[in-house]
């Protein structure tokens, strides 16, 4: 588990982004992914991420401080929202200028749920991911909702959607699926 972990802020726009030099470890997936509950699994607190009850909710970029050594940051999830064109735009924008203009980026996880094929906003992500030149692997979220003898043959399928050559992780955040495994590689990353 990562210890002191704690919400900083939401930044919704792109000029209010964090001047840090911290590094930073980044989260991307659907709305309805499990970002949250990947975030409070890692931190070993159950209410330090708002899992919300209707996919798309989160518009800020959320930062949340790692013992005041390193950023997790949860970007807005895309796909299932029911915003206007505009905001989406907007939401692009931010994304776009955030990973762009922050070096301290040390890491993404690109989140799937193991039980759905990758969808066209997911490759989508994928191939942008593999145009950023920033180290990056795919995590399944939600493992512990099909049986043990099928996480091979579903994690098999995600690579094979997305054309994927990385090794996928599953995870899960009720069952403490991989939880150590992944925060031993943050720490890895980070220090």
């Amino acid at each position: 588990m990562l210890k002191n972990v704690k919400f900083e802020t939401s930044v919704y726009d792109y000029k209010n982004l964090i001047k840090t030099d911290k590094a930073q470890i980044v989260l991307v997936g659907k709305s309805n992914v499990g970002k949250s509950s990947f975030i409070n699994a890692i931190s070993n607190q159950k209410k330090l991420a708002k899992v919300g009850q209707t996919p798309g909710k989160t518009r800020s970029i959320n930062y949340y401080n790692v013992n005041n050594e390193f950023y997790i940051v949860d970007l807005p999830g895309y796909g299932y929202s029911t915003m206007s064109d505009a905001e989406k735009v907007k939401i692009n924008k931010l994304i776009d200028t955030y990973i762009s203009k922050t070096p301290q980026i040390k890491y993404i996880y690109f989140l799937v749920d193991i039980r759905n094929n990758p969808s066209e906003n997911d490759r989508q992500m994928y191939e942008w991911l593999l145009s950023k030149n920033i180290p990056f692997s795919i995590i399944a979220t939600k493992a512990d909702k099909i049986a043990k003898t099928k996480i091979e043959e579903y994690t098999k399928n995600i690579s094979k959607k997305l054309f994927a050559k990385e090794e996928i992780l599953p995870f899960s955040s009720d069952k403490k699926i991989n939880i150590d495994t992944v925060c031993n590689e943050i720490l890895n990353i980070v220090y």
